[in-house]
């Protein structure tokens, strides 16, 4: 059933992320200018690039390390995701069950333990990132979608992982919706705000020591004898070891060009919700939620009860356009608002605050992975595939396991270490992610996984969530 268009919803929307209006800008860091240097320069001042920098600090105190950030620090995909912080590391169990089961179980424990870390992170920092550590809702809306559910509890008692089936009065005792049949709930997850969590991270790695340039794209990385150079228009910083934290900017390293691929994805944020209007929908706690569709809703509430509503839309553009004004997308923004309404009858007058949109480094097989070169001098982490709030972490540690040289368990992981199958070129990449894409949206209607969708998980591929 069809909500009636209303053009209320999305008349006095900002066009930018709702998290930008919750810190107080810092002054921008100096450019960098001249010629500089220093022991490790990490390119991308985003949460990988942060967290390396800081975690570099703590491993190697003596260190001399400068960050290098093309804008500003958190100005891009860190900046503009839900803020969901998942005790996972391979896109959840099901992905590692799926694509490494030889290694599920240490990719499981591996991603439990990243949660716990950055938790206990934040607290030695003293980093206010609203951190909530309140579960998540995977929800199902379809009979197929319920035996996924099921398949996912399944999955869940056999490696120990806490969850409760709901369905019922139960279910409506976390979100009441009329789309919904079944749930599993899954207490050990976490959500924060992206824009306090860069901010803060900024702000320590400051404290640490750590010198920090903004406004400054690297142009180019040359390797000259035992010292690499990064340049960028106004100046070059030569640096023992780099480590690569630019997420979906086109790389400096130009083999991994086709590694990944940009694609948009769209937010919506409410006006601010009353304790009636959350009790009418049967939410009343604090936990993230998330539909099990291809074509997936996510959905969490901020500090001051809005509710972000988010997803659905996944679009690529042909040749991988990367373009600040492809982050409005009205008709995206006009769906996803009717779709809120459909699934929430009793806020029919709610309307949205914020509207915007983000690009995700999406990887073919749904999960990030690292790399080292130049005889171990230049580290690399990208492909997050929209999980690299609490993942971006992980990715940190193991380049800096790669720049000192040391076999660990992370660097040993096969979904780490193994590149992902390479885009082809166009018009093959765009045709094909387009035919993905329409398998994917069909068996959303009908459960069907056609003859493409099968081809592709046989070969480790896949555009779903």
């Amino acid at each position: 059933m069809k909500s009636q268009p209303s053009h209320d919803w999305l008349a006095n929307i900002q066009p930018h992320p709702f998290w930008q209006d919750t810190v107080v800008p810092s002054p921008s860091a100096s450019a960098l200018a001249g010629s500089l240097t220093c022991d490790l320069a990490v390119v991308g001042g985003g949460f990988t690039g942060l967290w390396t920098a800081l975690l570099a600090r703590q491993r190697w105190p003596a260190l001399d390390i400068a960050i290098i950030e093309a804008r500003r620090c958190g100005g891009e995909a860190s900046g503009r995701n839900g803020g969901f912080c998942a005790p996972s590391i391979s896109h959840g169990v099901s992905n590692a069950l799926k694509r490494w089961p030889q290694e599920a179980e240490r990719l499981i424990r591996l991603g439990r333990q990243n949660l716990d870390e950055l938790s206990a992170d934040l607290q030695h920092f003293g980093m206010q990132v609203e951190f909530e550590r309140e579960g998540k809702l995977n929800l199902a809306s379809q009979p197929w979608q319920v035996e996924g559910l099921r398949s996912m509890q399944r999955n869940y008692a056999r490696f120990g992982i806490e969850c409760q089936w709901l369905e019922g009065r139960a279910l409506a005792q976390r979100l009441d919706s009329p789309l919904y049949a079944a749930g599993v709930f899954e207490p050990n997850y976490a959500l924060l705000n992206p824009a306090k969590m860069t901010a803060e991270l900024r702000r320590v790695c400051l404290e640490q020591g750590i010198r920090l340039f903004e406004q400054s794209p690297v142009l180019e990385l040359q390797n000259s004898g035992d010292r690499l150079r990064l340049r960028t228009a106004g100046g070059e910083m030569e640096a023992g070891q780099i480590a690569l934290a630019t997420n979906i900017a086109p790389p400096l390293l130009g083999h991994l060009a086709a590694s990944v691929i940009p694609v948009y994805d769209y937010s919506l944020v409410s006006e601010p919700l009353s304790d009636e209007q959350l009790q009418a929908i049967g939410w009343t706690g604090r936990h993230g939620i998330a539909d099990s569709g291809n074509q997936f809703h996510y959905l969490r509430k901020t500090a001051d009860n809005r509710m972000l509503w988010a997803g659905y839309d996944a679009v690529y553009h042909f040749g991988g356009r990367r373009d600040e004004a492809l982050t409005q997308r009205p008709a995206s923004f006009q769906r996803l608002a009717e779709q809120f309404h459909q699934a929430f009858p009793p806020l029919h007058d709610v309307r949205f605050s914020h509207a915007w949109g983000g690009i995700i480094d999406t990887s073919a097989r749904t999960t990030m992975f690292t790399g080292c070169e130049m005889q171990g001098r230049v580290a690399y982490a990208l492909g997050f595939t929209g999980q690299g709030v609490s993942a971006s972490r992980f990715a940190a540690l193991n380049m800096l396991d790669l720049l000192a040289g040391e076999a660990t368990e992370r660097t040993e992981l096969l979904m780490t270490s193994k590149a992902p199958f390479r885009f082809p070129p166009e018009p093959l990449r765009y045709a094909g992610v387009k035919l993905a894409q329409r398998s994917l949206a069909r068996e959303d209607r009908d459960g069907h996984r056609d003859l493409l969708l099968k081809t592709f998980d046989a070969f480790g591929i896949g555009f779903d969530s």
